[in-house]
């Protein structure tokens, strides 16, 4: 257990690790190099094939919440086992009684957690079930908790106002990546969203060694889920304008997910075969390597019928840190990042042809995508540092931990 002075932050994530969510392992990883202890509280197991070679880097331990899925026995013994004041069963009925009986059982679980190992912050990782079971834990512990929002959290049409607002309102601080996302949160929650702060994603730049992109073959790289909302089947449209206007050219689209199929068929259908290829999940430095080689990054993002969409992809951040010269949507922070024709290019949503005539631009001029790179850099050195983001996020932290409330604790265990 930590000492009562020193204080030890748990991030809470749906689940640990994960290939996709490279940005909140470097958050962590810049956490511990500053010196700072952290536990990591994962509610479901991991079921990625592929893991990132940096996750070797990680010092905390991870501890696995059980009881995601809970027979109605087995819930109402976790309770009594939890505690048998009435304190601790009112808690849970006022603020559990609105939620699955699995995010309250992997509540008490986790307040017996924080309590047992220390831990004066909880810091939770999107703002759907991660940040519903730590609130619930933090009720149950009096251990103040904060949490990220990203996209589909907040853009989401399952996103429910009353939960949302319970989460803005019961956190010591609320963080999101974007002021486009800070922006919506405060016009659509009000005076409970005040407070919502902005601090970027980032990377650790001693990891992406800048080359200028000259002499690049003319490869285009897509890099991604194969999800609707990154755009894929546009870029691949696009490919098929250029083939026919006999621009040379190859695309390849690295990652895998529920869209493998109907892409492979577009682009049979489209006879791209020979110039446009699927790699499937491909390991971490593999990406690395083809982006360094890459002519030019396209990120044609959009926003799915549902809602979601993406907040400021992290493989936009890579790209550009390595001078990749970079094409994507004017969809929710990505302006903030690929400012047009200064950082990278923007091309219309939902419309091939202005992504072929963007990619075309970049193919056709490499002084353009020089100078576009060499700017990008500049932009991620001044304000996607993960050692200087995280820096603000721990001040968010440190003043909820030194304003511990345990009048609001129950015993858990």
């Amino acid at each position: 257990m930590s000492r009562p002075d020193r204080q030890r932050v748990g991030y809470v994530v749906k689940m640990y690790p994960r290939l996709a969510e490279t940005f909140i392992l470097n958050e962590i990883l810049a956490h511990e190099a500053a010196g700072r202890e952290l536990e990591i509280f994962s509610l479901r197991s991991p079921v990625d094939g592929k893991f990132h070679r940096d996750l070797g880097r990680v010092q905390a331990d991870v501890t696995y919440i059980p009881g995601h899925t809970v027979k109605a026995e087995d819930f109402w013994t976790t309770v009594s086992e939890a505690g048998r004041e009435s304190l601790i069963a009112q808690r849970i009925w006022e603020d559990g009684r609105k939620e699955l009986a699995g995010s309250v059982n992997q509540a008490i679980h986790l307040a017996r957690a924080v309590r047992e190992l220390g831990v004066t912050h909880m810091h939770a990782h999107f703002a759907t079930i991660a940040t519903t079971v730590t609130r619930l834990a933090s009720r149950l512990t009096g251990v103040p908790y904060s949490f990220t929002a990203h996209a589909k959290d907040i853009y989401h049409e399952s996103v429910q106002d009353d939960d949302m607002t319970r989460k803005l309102r019961d956190a010591s601080s609320v963080v999101t990546v974007s002021d486009f996302n800070r922006d919506y949160l405060r016009n659509r929650f009000g005076p409970v969203a005040d407070g919502v702060r902005r601090i970027y994603n980032g990377l650790d730049l001693q990891d992406f060694s800048y080359t200028p992109p000259d002499g690049r073959p003319p490869l285009i790289l897509g890099v991604g889920r194969l999800v609707e909302k990154k755009g894929f089947a546009d870029l691949i449209r696009a490919c098929s304008i250029l083939r026919d206007r006999n621009r040379e050219f190859e695309c390849e689209i690295i990652g895998g997910g529920v869209l493998r199929k109907d892409l492979a068929e577009l682009i049979t259908e489209l006879n791209l075969s020979a110039c446009v290829r699927m790699l499937g999940p491909t390991p971490r430095e593999e990406v690395n390597r083809r982006m360094g080689q890459a002519a030019v990054l396209a990120a044609p993002c959009v926003v799915s019928p549902n809602g979601n969409r993406d907040g400021l992809p992290t493989v936009l951040l890579e790209a550009m840190a390595v001078g990749t010269p970079c094409i994507s949507t004017p969809v929710t922070g990505i302006p903030e990042l690929v400012r047009d024709g200064d950082t990278g290019l923007l091309a219309a949503e939902r419309d091939p042809r202005s992504l072929a005539d963007a990619l075309q631009r970049l193919l056709d001029d490499r002084g353009l995508g020089l100078a576009l790179a060499a700017s990008a850099r500049r932009r991620i050195e001044s304000d996607f540092d993960i050692h200087r983001n995280t820096v603000a996020l721990r001040e968010l932290f440190s003043p909820a931990s030194a304003e511990l409330t345990p009048r609001r604790a129950v015993e858990v265990g």
